[in-house]
Formats: structure tokens, sequence, C-alpha cells
């Protein structure tokens, strides 16, 4: 078997290895990185569970094989958090409800934050659309809406947030 040398950034941390040509990325990341909030679901690009970003895009890491990553910039469902603080999709999940069993989750706010980011605020249609290709089994999408709604929202606050105004400076 052939392996390959690859280096990426997952969450602003370098990673490296030697990977067998055939590996998905998916597996690369659970499995012999450890970071485990990526779900696999159905390895057929059908569920959209193990949505991460790839260079800003939303990418289902069972369709990519680990040496296509090769030196680029990944960011998965763990990388959302800030500090101690949680990034304003986790909140609308909690807040919203938007959660049942909480397998499709860090696919839906991987993919939701990649609508986020090209479209600040997105219609209930527009995020309909956009989640389209990540599946939920539990909870009917309402509270999946509402959640990528409160984001937006809280999202497009902070940025009116002049610099050091919450500081006092």
């Amino acid at each position: 078997m052939s392996t390959h040398h690859i280096s990426v950034t997952i969450n602003g941390t370098p990673y490296e290895g030697d990977v067998e040509a055939r590996i998905l990325l998916v597996h690369w990341i659970c499995d012999t990185l450890r970071l485990t909030g990526t779900h696999i679901g159905c390895d057929t690009t059908s569920c959209g569970a193990c949505t991460i970003l790839v260079d800003g895009k939303a990418t289902k890491s069972c369709t990519m094989f680990a040496v296509q990553a090769n030196g680029r910039q990944i960011m998965t469902v763990e990388g959302l958090e800030q500090g101690d603080k949680l990034h304003p999709l986790q909140e609308g999940f909690h807040e919203e409800h938007a959660l049942q069993c909480g397998y499709c989750t860090p696919g839906m706010m991987m993919t939701s934050l990649a609508l986020l980011r090209r479209n600040p605020n997105p219609t209930e249609h527009e995020i309909r659309v956009g989640i389209s290709g990540n599946l939920c089994r539990c909870t009917g999408y309402v509270n999946i809406v509402k959640a990528v709604q409160y984001a937006a929202e809280k999202m497009q606050a902070a940025e009116q947030v002049p610099v050091g105004a919450e500081g006092g400076e």
C-alpha cells in the first residue's frame, strides 16, 4: 500500500502524518487524530453528519481522501468553541432546542456556519435550502432553522459592537 505524508491545519493546530492513499478524511480525523466531534453517518454523502469546513467551504468529509486535504485549512465542530464561550451556533442549538439525539448536530452546525459566512442574514427558505444536504431523523428541522436564525442575529449584533466598547475603553 502506498502512503503519503500530509500536513493540514485543523482548528488552528497543525497536524501531519503518513496516510494510505485510500483513507477517507473523516476516518483520519476521527480515528487517527481522535477529533471525535465529526460524526460518521453513512459514508455515501447522503446524511451530512461528517460535514466540516475545508478552506471555508462545507465539505462532507466522507467524500474526500485525507491526501486531498494536504496543505488545507480545516475546521471541525471542535473549532466552534471560543475559549470558554459557546459559538452563537452552539448557543442557538441549545437555546432553540434544535437537537434530540444530536447525531446530525456537528454536521448541521458546520453547514450552517458556511451558510452564515456566505449569507449573514438568510431567510427561512435560504436556511432550509442551505441545510438540505444534511439529514436529521429526529427534529423535523423547525428548531434547527430557529437555531440558525438565532445565531445569525447574534453574529450580526457582535459585528456591530465597536472595538473596545465592551471593555469601556
